[in-house]
């Protein structure tokens, strides 16, 4: 896994702001054990803690996902990112990486929508739903995902699209025997 710097920007604005791990624990409703493991650089857990995080922080989750900051336009080629995150795809589950995220806003300063090619792995564990402020729109580039949303279940292949409110408790794995890929676009307000 590449040098984890979302547990530094963390510790840094948490300090910045002279919060302790168990004030931004009980304000962000995120485990105190788990901010320290990210903030340890020991874990990079699902999206859902962080976006709880940076909200009770006061940024955006982008300040915590960047590389630089820079404000000219983001290019980025055929899909090709220089930097992959690798989340666990589970907000209780850490210890293996069943996603890896390709940023294509990663520098964009002022954005307000994470754009991500995400490699979804093949995952077998029972599946634990997750809610979030914001909504975000998948669509399937190769393979198949099934996205439990609610009470519904719906399996999308190559082609196919869904956009939903991400307050709505769901989760996002493979489908089948294969591993997909899938353009995601995460927005969380501010």
């Amino acid at each position: 896994m590449p040098e984890n710097t979302v547990g530094e920007r963390i510790k840094q604005l948490r300090d910045n702001q002279n919060i302790t791990i168990q004030e931004l624990a009980e304000r962000s409703g995120v485990n105190q054990e788990l901010i320290s493991k990210i903030e340890e650089g020991d874990v990079l857990p699902s999206l859902t803690p962080l976006i709880k995080i940076s909200r009770t922080l006061g940024v955006r989750l982008g300040t915590l996902l960047d590389d630089r900051i820079q404000d000219e336009p983001i290019i980025v080629r055929k899909g090709k990112t220089r930097r992959v995150i690798h989340f666990s795809g589970r907000e209780d589950e850490t210890g293996s990486s069943n996603l890896n995220f390709h940023s294509l806003g990663a520098g964009k300063s002022d954005r307000h929508m994470e754009p991500f090619i995400i490699d979804v792995e093949i995952h077998e564990d029972d599946f634990k739903l997750s809610s979030h402020e914001g909504e975000e729109f998948i669509y399937v580039l190769e393979g198949e995902i099934e996205v439990i949303y609610g009470q519904d279940t719906y399996t999308l292949q190559a082609g196919d699209s869904i956009y939903y409110d991400s307050i709505v408790p769901h989760h996002l794995h493979a489908a089948g025997e294969e591993k997909a890929r899938i353009l995601a676009v995460v927005y969380t307000p501010f």
